[in-house]
């Protein structure tokens, strides 16, 4: 297919937003999302889509590079609000590859892939991400998004729950924070330095203001916006229009308003007349926190996660199983579902393959394109394995309906938690049968030694090759068990 023009494109990325939170996706949903739900009949739904992760760094660096988040430096965890850059300069990123193909590129919200911040002698970085004396917040800021690829850049630098709680515009801080602010119960952040126009409650909506005036600023280029929502991460903070609407909780209420972004941003498209040729795709960059609250959702009959096992940070299914619905009418198939196995790093390899972008050998070295799965949802597989991560850097592989999960537990918050008793008593790997098991319920890595023996063996090869897609062979940065994955031979 020629494009006739090249497409505005919105990338929203929601925050812990679970795959059972989009109604579209679940029919025991206790309550509607009409945006979200609107979005896919317009467009396609993914019913086996993935983050590279189950938590929100290593997720978001994926979905920027094209790359496994493991092949950084970053091995297990997130980064915090403080925290030097995931993103080396050189690296090309999508907003570099599409700043190249003459699109205006812009980034909005959330980063949390890290910046290199002002310091003073006396900055010392504290455990847990917690607040740090020792920035001077009149200073320049080196490597923020706009030294990623993007033209302009303004948002907060890690969640919403972790200091410094000031805006930045571009690559420098829009006020200097006069005063310490923490949260408690789900609206719980961290204690932290806070700017005097940085009021928690407001952000969700000051930042979805911001995206509106960019998509009505059009000059003669394409834009891409980079939405990244703080939302329904913590802390958890319901506009009032919201309170009480879902009839779950603060969460449920929470995700109406996630829902309602999307709607505002769409109608925002429709008065400008750009619907037709603006791709939007929205997703989120993991599974849902328990910081939602599932013993309460469940009580009210919800489950963010639907009916896959875990949550965020596990390497089970809820962690890094995520919705994602595409829309773009002139190209994309229309109210469609897709149940082809797909990955959000495979947004490089889309876009490029798109634009007629040739990436090279050091770029999207993990990245497939989706092309043919978005005009038509029934194609072949573009994925023939995909590998995942939990928050303590567990890996699994999935190739066909087979998973198999490199740890005895959950490798992340849901029992078994790694360490514990449980997890003690526990076969060392997992592997399931995805298409008769689901939940993942029934570990049968007793029964399929050659297959477990194979998956082993492609995924070495996967870690040792530096990608997993045609190329040349890379390195991977950091020192760590990939450099010599005796792990993955150890029986």
């Amino acid at each position: 297919m020629q494009l006739p023009t090249k497409p505005n494109i919105i990338y929203i990325l929601a925050d812990d937003l679970g795959y059972g939170d989009v109604s579209a996706n679940n029919g025991n949903c206790p309550f509607e999302t009409p945006a979200f739900d609107s979005l896919a009949k317009g467009g396609l739904r993914f019913t086996d889509a993935h983050a590279s992760s189950a938590v929100c760094t290593p997720s978001r660096y994926s979905i920027m590079t094209g790359r496994y988040n493991w092949r950084s430096p970053l091995k297990e965890g997130v980064l915090g609000g403080y925290s030097s850059p995931l993103i080396p300069q050189g690296r090309t990123t999508v907003a570099h590859m599409l700043s190249s193909c003459g699109y205006r590129t812009e980034a909005i919200g959330k980063w949390h892939l890290g910046m290199e911040f002002p310091k003073l002698a006396n900055f010392v970085q504290q455990p847990d991400f917690a607040h740090s004396d020792g920035i001077d917040f009149t200073a320049t800021i080196k490597n923020s998004p706009v030294d990623s690829g993007f033209d302009y850049y303004y948002g907060i630098s890690g969640s919403l729950d972790m200091p410094p709680y000031v805006y930045i515009e571009n690559n420098r801080f829009t006020a200097v924070p006069d005063h310490i602010t923490k949260g408690t119960g789900k609206g719980f952040w961290r204690e932290g330095l806070t700017a005097p126009d940085f009021v928690h409650e407001q952000v969700l909506d000051h930042l979805t203001d911001k995206v509106l005036t960019s998509i009505a600023k059009q000059d003669d280029r394409p834009f891409f916006i980079y939405f990244a929502l703080p939302a329904p991460h913590t802390p958890i903070l319901p506009h009032p229009a919201f309170k009480g609407k879902s009839h779950t909780n603060a969460y449920g209420d929470f995700v109406l308003h996630c829902d309602d972004v999307l709607r505002r941003v769409q109608e925002q498209l429709e008065a400008e007349g750009l619907l037709e040729n603006t791709l939007v795709i929205f997703t989120s960059d993991n599974g849902c926190s328990p910081m939602a609250d599932f013993a309460e959702l469940a009580e009210k009959k919800h489950n963010p996660s639907y009916h896959f096992r875990g949550m965020k940070s596990d390497i089970f299914e809820g962690g890094h199983r995520v919705p994602l619905l595409v829309q773009w009418p002139k190209v994309v198939a229309q109210n469609k579902v897709c149940d082809r196995l797909v990955c959000l790093s495979d947004l490089f390899a889309t876009l490029a393959d798109y634009l007629g972008y040739e990436a090279g050998p050091t770029a999207a070295e993990d990245s497939v394109s989706n092309r043919p799965l978005w005009e038509d949802p029934d194609a072949g597989e573009v994925r023939s394995t995909l590998v995942h991560q939990s928050i303590d850097g567990s890996l699994s592989i999935r190739s066909g309906s087979w998973k198999l999960e490199m740890c005895p537990g959950s490798g992340g918050w849901s029992p078994p938690q790694p360490g514990s008793g449980e997890e003690a008593l526990l076969p060392r790997f997992q592997l399931y049968d995805l298409a008769n098991d689901i939940s993942e319920k029934h570990n049968v890595v007793a029964d399929h030694p050659e297959l477990v023996a194979k998956l082993r063996a492609n995924l070495k090869k996967i870690v040792i090759e530096g990608r997993s897609t045609p190329g040349p062979l890379q390195e991977n940065e950091g020192l760590a068990i990939w450099d010599t994955v005796a792990w993955l031979d150890e029986a």
